[in-house]
């Protein structure tokens, strides 16, 4: 299913940081009422502003080290609390110790103490195509599928359109040692 951009504006937004580059939603477009944190546990994604997730993803896709290969990539990952965590791909002249964008996002909410995801999305700057995540990208989000349940994917191009999808669709038999 693919989705088209909306213009938004933010109206009122409580800015909540953890690390560097984090914050929970609480009132973006007027749309999620202030009010305490452990109800936005049961929200769908309906009622949270997609977009803002998605341009997060563009925003962190700008700070991308990739001298190698130059392609950036961004991703923004929302906690079933409401917070989200940015990150970017890091290459490394050794490829192999490269870190992408999904995993860089994940780390930082994890090493808060975050762990049950509502969705994640993911930004490059290619325009002809959704880029999906690679196959260790798709294990290690599909990890998270224990606690959280199967979460949203949202890969995003250039001018912000996006396709949704399920962890499960992108990696339907991943391995788990239960």
């Amino acid at each position: 299913m693919c989705l088209c951009r909306r213009d938004i504006q933010i109206k009122k937004c409580r800015v909540f940081y953890i690390g560097t580059l984090s914050f929970g939603l609480d009132s973006v477009l007027g749309l999620l009422p202030l009010s305490p944190r452990s109800s936005e546990k049961n929200k769908t994604m309906t009622d949270v502003n997609v977009a803002e997730l998605v341009r997060q993803s563009h925003e962190a896709k700008q700070k991308a080290y990739c001298p190698y290969s130059n392609f950036q990539v961004g991703a923004a990952v929302l906690t079933e609390e409401g917070t989200i965590f940015t990150g970017c791909n890091i290459e490394n002249s050794s490829y192999s110790l490269t870190i992408c964008a999904e995993r860089t996002a994940v780390a930082k909410a994890v090493s808060e103490g975050y762990t049950k995801f509502k969705a994640i999305a993911v930004a490059t700057n290619v325009s002809e195509k959704y880029m999906s995540p690679c196959g260790a990208c798709r294990q290690f989000l599909s990890e998270f599928t224990k606690d959280s349940g199967d979460y949203d994917i949202y890969m995003s191009k250039p001018d912000l359109t996006y396709d949704k999808k399920k962890i499960s669709e992108l990696l339907p038999c991943a391995f788990s040692l239960n």
